[in-house]
Order: C-alpha cells, then structure tokens, then sequence
C-alpha cells in the first residue's frame, strides 16, 4: 500500500499526521507550501521566534488567511488549521502535535529540541544535520528508549543519498562510493557572509527581500555544509570521508564510474567504500560537462563477468573496465519532498534514515589567522570552516567540531588553515552539547 492510501485511511479514521514545525528559513517555507495539499497531514503549529517571518510564509504560498487564523494549539487541532505559536517550551510539550521538523539549523538548539521532543513522546525530522553530526547517534538511541522516530529528512540530500545506498546494498551491490554535487573552487573556503553574494551573483538586497541569510547560504559555498552532510551520511551508512577531508574533484555524470573508484583501480579514491563530493567547475572556472550540481549519486562495482555484461546490456554507463557503474539523481527538491519522512513516520513508524554510529565528525579550520581573543561566528561566518574527517581522528586529537564554534573565544592566535582544537577556546565541558559528546564516543566505529 502506498503513502498516499495510507495517509488517506489515517484521515478517515480522524487520526490524520500531526505535525509541527520550528523554523520558517527557506527548507522550512518550503515544506509549508506543500503540507496543505496532502491528505492525512495536519500541520497544527509553526514555531518561530519572528511570527511574521511565519506569517510571510504561508502568505507567500498562498494558505487561505481562514487556515491559519486560530491562536492556540488546540483550537488548530480541533479545527484543522494552523496556528503561530512563539514558545518552544510549550510547543514542544503540546499533546497535539506527534511529529516535530526542526529547520533551525542550529546544533545547540536542534539537540535541546530533539532531547525535550523525546521525552513528550514526538518524533523529530531533522532538517538541522548540524545537530546530527554532533550528537545523532546519541539522539537516535534517546528516541528508541522513548519509543519515537529520529529521522533525516527527505528532500534533504544526505537523506536521499541514505536512501540510495540503501537501495544499492538490498539489491546486492557493492557501494563503492556515494556523495552529491556542488560548486565549488578551492577559494571558496576563504568565503564570507560580505564576499557570498557576489560569488552568486545576486544582490544584498535581493537576498534580503527574498529571505536569504548570508550565514546560511555561505556555509554552502565554503564548503562547511558539504561536510556536514557527508559526515552525516558516514555516520548512518558506514561509508567514510578521505583522513585529509573531501577533495571536491571536478566529475560531471559521465565520468562519475571513471574518477569515484578506487587508487588500484585508476580512480581516485584511497578504498571502496567512500563518501566524497564532487564539483560542478573545473578548476579554472569552465562549467564541467552534464554536471551534477544539484544532484546525488553512488558508484557501484561490477564483481563478475555475468554482472558486466548485465551493466552493458541493460545500457548502464561503465568506466572503461566494465566493471564500475553508477547512479545518480540530477535533482533534489528540498523541503518540497520532507512529507515523504512525515508519512514514512506516521504510516510505518519509520525513519528515512539516522545515524547508527559516531564514525565521522566535521572540524574547525581557520580560514585566515584568528587573532587571540577573537570570539567564533559558527558555520557560514567570517573565521571558520568545516572539513569533514574519521571521528576517531577527531576524537584522538581532541578537535573543536565545527558546529560548536559559535559564541566561543579564541584562546591563542590561530595560522589560517589551522584545525582548531577544543584546548584552542573557552567552553563549558559540563554544558548540554559536550555531556552528548562524551556519550558518543560509545558510537565510536
């Protein structure tokens, strides 16, 4: 039976998906503009500090004012509607609502969110994955002992790219590699929330207008949120990052089984078994051919004769052995595609996927020197960006993960391209974030 039957048979029963949502950024107004439209879900409550960021968004996708014009949480539950509501608190122990979307993007706050959603008996779709690479398989054994779902977020892309390794390895392949695409230039590092719309090509003003936070899309472009999400995907698959980080090699999807295979094999991979990103220019700035930067993909290897035959009789693209193949989605539409998890949770009481161990971590690196004193703006801001790198490296070395950044003083000066580690800032080693922390370790893998 598929999820729109089954959704249709909760609402009939009156039992129809509750769902609340904390954060109206981009993800989360895009989730918004489609959440009406499905039978089965019910969005009870949209949780924002700004409520007329809230309001803005359901005016811009076009919800009817009579939807959206009840003030508590009951009366959206007994009427249907949805409602603004400001206090987390309260939201998060609201009898009325059984699954939470956290579209903060703030780690600290996504493991606060997750941590009380749990205890009030809610599931948690995690669009924050910054949360996730601190702490998520902590917060995936939280929700077990509680009974609940802790979930990626479909339209996300670690969450897809979850999903197709998944296919991959039920239907007998080996995984040689799995990632996404995005553009990227080995400057971009050094990118700012000042210099991050001009390498857009957008104006400050437009991106206001358009509710874009310089921040978040900066982190995007530095690299930090290809391996947040990397990590991500490590740690829910078992694949992992390169020990020096991700390359970014330039790959369009032609070459995608040619270049994203083994050293041993003429690729340029340390093993199989690897997660990596790829870019969308070539190194001097020319658009790479059929690129995938909007997209996913893994890499498969052919270990039989029989199975090489199969992957050129059926039209599959190999590299020039054979014996590598792939597959790739050349989109991913983002918050428009999260009902998928919605109705995963409530009509199979399943997650999209979440981490199983602590296998990968995304550290601090300078981006220029970091004079003493200077207090951290977290990922996307002006003196840091991510890398991904095996979580027991970072455990050993006792390295600051990126996003544990914000807020925090620097305790020397810091060389720019520098990895920073937790001995580098002032910090509370008995706060919420650091006791998790210390529990991952058991995940360590």
């Amino acid at each position: 039976m598929g999820y729109q039957q089954m959704l249709a048979e909760l609402q009939a029963q009156g039992k129809p998906a509750r769902v609340g949502i904390i954060g109206t950024g981009k993800f989360g107004t895009m989730y918004v503009s489609q959440v009406r439209k499905v039978i089965g879900c019910h969005l009870v409550a949209i949780c924002e500090l700004d409520p007329a960021r809230a309001y803005w968004a359901l005016e811009t996708t076009k919800w009817p004012k009579e939807q959206y014009d009840c003030k508590t949480m009951e009366e959206a539950y007994k009427t249907g509607k949805t409602c603004v509501v400001t206090d987390r608190d309260e939201f998060l122990k609201s009898p009325y609502i059984d699954i939470v979307i956290d579209c903060t993007g703030k780690a600290e706050l996504g493991i606060d969110t997750c941590l009380k959603a749990f205890r009030n008996g809610k599931s948690v779709v995690g669009v924050n994955v910054e949360c996730d690479i601190l702490a998520g398989a902590v917060l995936a054994d939280e929700a077990r002992k509680n009974g609940v779902i802790y979930s990626m977020a479909w339209g996300d892309q670690p969450a897809e790219i979850v999903d197709m390794v998944d296919w991959a390895r039920t239907a007998g392949f080996e995984v040689v590699c799995a990632g996404k695409g995005t553009r990227f230039q080995p400057e971009y590092h050094q990118s700012t929330p000042d210099t991050i719309w001009g390498y857009y090509g957008i104006t400050a003003e437009h991106a206001e207008k358009s509710h874009m936070r310089a921040q978040m899309f900066n982190s995007f472009l530095d690299g930090t949120k290809s391996a947040i999400e990397m990590a991500a995907v490590s740690n829910a698959t078992g694949l992992l990052p390169p020990v020096d980080g991700l390359h970014f090699p330039p790959c369009g999807t032609d070459d995608l089984p040619r270049i994203l295979k083994p050293k041993a094999n003429g690729g340029l991979l340390d093993h199989s078994g690897m997660v990596e990103v790829i870019a969308s220019e070539e190194r001097d700035g020319r658009p790479v051919f059929k690129d995938l930067r909007f997209g996913i993909y893994v890499t498969l290897h052919g270990d039989s004769p029989y199975m090489m035959d199969c992957y050129r009789e059926y039209g599959m693209h190999t590299d020039p052995s054979g014996e590598f193949t792939c597959l790739y989605r050349p989109y991913h539409m983002i918050g428009l595609e999260t009902n998928i998890t919605v109705a995963q949770i409530a009509c199979r009481h399943e997650a999209t996927g979440c981490s199983s161990a602590f296998r990968s971590d995304v550290v601090a690196v300078a981006k220029f020197d970091i004079p003493k004193g200077t207090v951290l703006d977290g990922e996307g801001g002006f003196w840091v960006y991510g890398n991904a790198t095996p979580a027991k490296v970072s455990v050993e070395r006792h390295l600051l993960p990126l996003n544990f950044t914000e807020g925090k003083k620097v305790l020397r000066d810091i060389k720019a391209g520098e990895i920073l580690s937790l001995n580098d800032v002032e910090y509370d080693p008995n706060c919420q974030t650091m006791q998790l922390r210390e529990q991952m370790k058991k995940f360590l893998a």
